[in-house]
């Protein structure tokens, strides 16, 4: 039998939890999510070069693909489905999957974690090139599914990085870069969605949005490419527009309209006093980084 791994193992700290009262109960969970931030800390050499191996791959064309099971794999579908909205991003730049299929977002699907064969069918439909980058999230390291992804992207000559709270995750094995955030026992025993997941959450938010920072998405800390899908991300991108042009938000509005809600090309054109068409030229010319024109 293998060694019992950290994800699995009881927490001395909780072990009377069913006893508590509401107040301990919350502390109790509160007093280990404490320790999450600390592990994820301790990783960020590692989330560092992922950070910059995934936005080399950006530059050249290749795309970021998110593979896991359960709580996992729900995590990596979140992250991915954020990057459309959020950077302008084209659809498939990003993707996420999980074992079991969309079904699983929302229901358990019986053993599709130790499917090897839903793993071959997963990574077949996102048909990785050399240029990709493929990471596997797993609390314990161990499902199929995850290991499978890796070892077949390897095969094709994708970098993988692989995000485990288990020291002996044997994903690590599959991984080019393997993120260990050790955040301990969960408060209840074998619930990895709780620290595990929380850790995952906070790598994934910044593998992505560190990438998407070093391809010039951003502009200082303005979310540049937000896509204006409504009031509130209108507004949004009125404020952008007045705060980095410096002008009054009327008057970024009416550029944000003329642009065609689009934040970057509005500020070059009230800074720059042109048109939308050369204000678009002006980005084309340097990859479309807002910092390299104004």
């Amino acid at each position: 039998m293998d060694k019992l791994a950290l994800t699995e193992r009881r927490n001395p700290n909780t072990i009377n939890i069913d006893l508590m009262d509401s107040y301990e109960i919350a502390k109790a969970i509160n007093n280990e999510d404490k320790k999450v931030a600390i592990a994820v800390e301790k990783t960020l050499p590692q989330i560092a070069q992922s950070i910059e191996t995934i936005a080399q791959a950006f530059l050249k064309g290749g795309r970021l693909a998110y593979f896991g099971a359960g709580t996992s794999g729900r995590l990596g579908v979140l992250d991915a489905s954020e990057c459309w909205p959020t950077f302008g991003v084209e659809h498939g730049m990003v993707c996420g999957f999980i074992a079991g299929g969309d079904k699983a977002l929302r229901f358990s699907v019986e053993n599709a974690e130790d499917s090897a064969e839903l793993a071959l069918q997963d990574l077949s439909t996102f048909n990785p090139s050399p240029n990709d980058i493929i990471v596997g999230i797993s609390a314990g390291g161990s499902p199929r599914y995850v290991l499978t992804i890796l070892e077949e992207a390897q095969k094709k000559g994708c970098k993988t990085i692989g995000i485990s709270s288990n020291p002996e995750a044997k994903l690590q094995k599959f991984s080019d870069i393997f993120i260990n955030p050790v955040v301990g026992e969960e408060a209840l025993t074998g619930s990895s969605r709780m620290k595990s997941g929380t850790a995952q959450k906070m790598i994934l938010n910044m593998l992505s949005t560190g990438a998407m920072i070093r391809i010039g998405k951003t502009y200082e800390n303005y979310m540049i490419d937000v896509r204006m899908m409504n009031e509130k991300l209108i507004d949004r991108g009125c404020r952008i527009v007045s705060e980095i042009a410096k002008i009054p938000y009327e008057k970024a509005a009416d550029y944000i309209e003329k642009s065609g809600h689009k934040v970057k090309t509005a500020c070059i054109m009230a800074i720059k006093n042109c048109s939308c068409e050369q204000a678009e030229q002006m980005l084309n010319q340097v990859g479309g980084v807002l910092r390299k024109v104004i």
